[in-house]
Formats: C-alpha cells, structure tokens, sequence
C-alpha cells in the first residue's frame, strides 16, 4: 500500500504530464463561488476523476475539476470545488490537493468559502477577511505520522493568514468601496447548520463566522510553509438570534453567488499585488 509521500508523488507527477511550465499560485473555491473559474484565462482543465488518487466533490454549489490557468497575471491552480469531511473523506484526503499542489510548486494558497455570520455588525452577503481561526473539526490532518520532508511535528500557526495579505485585501476592498469585515473564523465538522445555542457558544468562544471547511487546508498549507489568504462570504446570520435566518443550502449558494464580484474583485486585485 502506497504511504501518502507516494501518492503525492504519484499525482503530481501526472499533473506535470499534462501541462507546461510553473504555477505558484493555488486557488480553492468555495460553496456557490465557482464563477470566478469564468474570469481565469485557461490553459488546461482536468477533471477530479481523471485524477490519480483524487476524491470526488460529492456537494451541490462545487464543481469537480482542477484548472490551470493565468488570473490577475498570475499562473494558477484553481480547485473547482473542494472536499469536506462530512462527505465520509478522512482528513488525509480532504487535504491531499493542497499537498499535491506544494508539491507541484505552489507557494501561496487562497482560499473561499461561504459562512454563518454571528458577529452582530455583519450583514448577509458581507465578505470577511479571515484573520485567525478555531479549530473544531473532530479530526486534525496532522493527526498520525510525520513525514519530515512535508513539514515539521509541530508547526506554528501563530500567523496562520499572511498578515501582509490581509492588509492589501483590505485596502483593495477600501479602494472598491467594498464592504469587507475582518474575523475569525471557526471551522466545525457539519453537514447539519448550527443550533442557535451552538451559533451562541462560538460566538461566546470568539468566532465571528462559522463554516465546514477551510481550517483543514490552512493547517496542512502552513504544515508545508505555504503562505495563506482567506475570504468568506457571509451567506446567512446565525447570531444574534434577532437577525438569525431561515439557512439551507440553497440560501446559502445564492447569498453566496450574489456576493461573489465582490469577492472575485479582491481576489483578482490581490493577485495581481503579491
């Protein structure tokens, strides 16, 4: 049976296959964000299940291929659609793109979501930057053996979201009269939305946000010391309970798809500043 080293190995040794020249630049796109593939200049599109050791996005709203291509000048690695652990994934494979794009070169991973909003002054269809998190999931990428050649036992996710980054997001969202917060999100295990209790409790914890995923490739990300800029956008109001919303998953990919220029705005932008 082949350890993950190998099987990292062995798909990104396929993708180079399939395309010419370097991409240090990696994108993962969010519930209902995956418009901002129509802004990216392709070069090569491969589907998840054309792909060695790949899972498959099981999930309404995320698409299912690996895109190579040119956005705000920068050569990309988009992921038209990502992978969750309520899905039945092990966190291994949830997190196996982002070892495979490391492996390929990438050097700066941006990430999208949509998120439960439960910071009183957020508004549906706000975006956030994020600035720091929580870790809730029930299970941790790391948890296992250490391969040393893919990151350290234990490393420091003290700056877990390239400060740097962060204030020149904010500046092109000031630029753009954008309304943009900035928070911490918590990443919790799901399929089911929050109970206002919980909404509460992560409030209580220090979480303006609240989301499935995320957390996991931002760990394995700075496991592999790749610098990290995220944005959410927020998709429904959980907490207070006074502004909370009816949420499904359909509210959800549709306050997401309306506030996605905004976001695809930032991201081009940042792109094109790093």
């Amino acid at each position: 049976m082949k350890n993950l080293v190998e099987k990292i190995k062995e798909t990104s040794a396929f993708l180079q296959s399939k395309i010419n020249g370097d991409y240090k630049y990696g994108i993962i796109l969010g519930s209902g964000l995956g418009k901002l593939t129509h802004e990216i200049t392709v070069h090569t599109t491969i589907a998840y299940t054309d792909i060695p050791n790949f899972p498959v996005s099981t999930v309404q709203g995320h698409g299912g291929s690996l895109i190579f291509g040119e956005l705000g000048g920068k050569r990309i690695i988009a992921m038209s659609g990502r992978f969750h652990y309520y899905e039945g994934y092990s966190m291994s494979e949830v997190t196996f793109p982002v070892r495979v794009m490391k492996d390929m070169g990438v050097e700066t991973l941006l990430i999208s979501n949509a998120s439960g909003g439960m910071n009183p002054d957020f508004e549906v269809g706000d975006l956030m930057i994020i600035t720091d998190h929580i870790y809730l999931q029930p299970d941790h990428p790391l948890r296992g053996k250490n391969h040393e050649e893919l990151g350290p036992r234990f490393p420091n996710m003290s700056h877990a979201y390239n400060p740097s980054m962060v204030k020149k997001a904010i500046s092109i969202a000031d630029e753009n009269n954008i309304t943009c917060r900035t928070g911490v999100y918590v990443g919790v295990q799901g399929p089911t939305f929050e109970t206002p209790a919980e909404y509460k409790m992560y409030h209580i914890l220090g979480g303006d946000a609240v989301g499935m995923s995320t957390t996991p490739e931002v760990v394995v990300a700075r496991h592999a010391g790749m610098e990290v800029f995220a944005i959410s956008v927020i998709s429904d109001i959980g907490f207070p309970f006074e502004k909370a919303d009816n949420v499904s998953h359909e509210f959800v990919l549709n306050a997401a798809s309306e506030a996605e220029p905004k976001m695809t705005k930032i991201i081009i932008e940042l792109l094109k500043q790093i």
